[in-house]
């Protein structure tokens, strides 16, 4: 018997999706099956400027294919130099949907990220005033940190007393990994914090990283954690709480960068993350929840409508989808959950 669900067409609220080469050849596996993304900006050199990002964006939309819609909504990258007025500017003109915060050295080309949060508190203030959200990736840099324990140290280091010194601030915690994340998410007011959550993370823990040999292609930042902290993750995301929504965190590096004595991190979901999720949520039992994961709560955070076209998974024989994407710099391996895909895109 044929089971089929339609939902809105879903929003990818954190992607990376490079440049040149790679941009050419990830960016059709997201515009597929996605209305809207948030653009990371973590390039070398990163899109610190509203020029930078319009630069940017105008390079994404040269690289979609004929008739695809989809809209990248673009970030920019926040140094200790950001100008408030340049920030308030890019998003008064509609360029810019939020600034993403790295800590400086946290992960993929975050060289240029804060290290003195002092130095930052104006644009924080500014971005309070006029609504824009800041993006933040959650974890403490600090060496005597065990890497397993950044995120709960950045919660009670760096976010929480950031929140009390701008509490009108809008913050997204992305991609939590932990029991820790979903609890303070959970703590705060709705409208006021929001959670992405990545198809990953809600698939893989540690030991698929570990166990029998290192596996690269399993390897992201934040690295997956224990079990019972992926279990948490499954939990909100299914719970139909607004105030976690779908963020992919779709990493592409080429093989040989994954595959290295020193490899990168980040794992490409674009291709099949809505087969994925389908796969979650079925076993969770909340089918019903998955549209407002993927398609209603992170559109709500911003203040935009959910978009008008849909999409139709149906469940039947497993779905078949490429080992690797290629591009002109290389190979990049799609994710694989461990398990067949029976929901397919329509």
């Amino acid at each position: 018997m044929t089971q089929t669900l339609t939902i809105r067409r879903p929003d990818d609220w954190h992607l990376h999706l490079r440049d040149g080469a790679v941009l050419r050849a990830v960016l059709p596996e997201t515009a597929r099956h996605f209305g809207r993304a948030i653009i990371m900006p973590n390039l070398v050199p990163p899109v610190v400027t509203a020029t930078d990002a319009e630069g940017y964006r105008d390079r994404i939309m040269a690289a979609l294919p004929d008739g695809a819609d989809f809209r990248p909504l673009m970030t920019l990258y926040l140094t200790e130099d950001t100008d408030p007025a340049d920030v308030a500017a890019a998003s008064e003109s509609g360029l810019i949907s939020a600034v993403k915060l790295y800590p400086a050295g946290a992960t993929t080309n975050s060289a240029s990220g804060v290290r003195d949060f002092d130095k930052v508190q104006g644009v924080l203030e500014k971005m309070a005033e006029i609504g824009l959200p800041l993006c933040v990736h959650g974890e403490v840099t600090d060496a005597e940190i065990d890497i397993f324990d950044r995120e709960a140290v950045f919660i009670d280091r760096i976010l929480d007393p950031l929140r009390t010194r701008v509490p009108e601030l809008k913050v997204v915690m992305e991609h939590i990994t932990t029991s820790n994340g979903v609890d303070y998410a959970k703590s705060q007011p709705e409208g006021s914090i929001g959670a992405t959550i990545t198809t990953h993370h809600l698939i893989i823990d540690r030991n698929h990283i570990l166990v029998g040999g290192i596996k690269p292609h399993y390897y992201c930042l934040p690295v997956a954690k224990r079990a019972a902290h992926r279990d948490a993750l499954i939990k909100a995301a299914t719970s139909g709480d607004p105030r976690f929504f779908l963020g992919t965190d779709s990493a592409p590096h080429t093989d040989p960068n994954k595959e290295s004595a020193c490899g990168c991190a980040g794992i490409f979901t674009a291709t099949n993350t809505m087969s994925c999720l389908a796969a979650v949520f079925e076993q969770a039992g909340a089918m019903d929840r998955l549209e407002g994961f993927a398609s209603l709560n992170g559109p709500a955070f911003y203040g935009l409508p959910a978009n008008d076209a849909t999409i139709t998974l149906t469940k039947g024989d497993a779905v078949s989808y490429p080992d690797k994407i290629d591009t002109e710099d290389g190979p990049i391996t799609v994710f694989d959950p461990g398990f067949p895909l029976h929901w397919r895109v329509s």
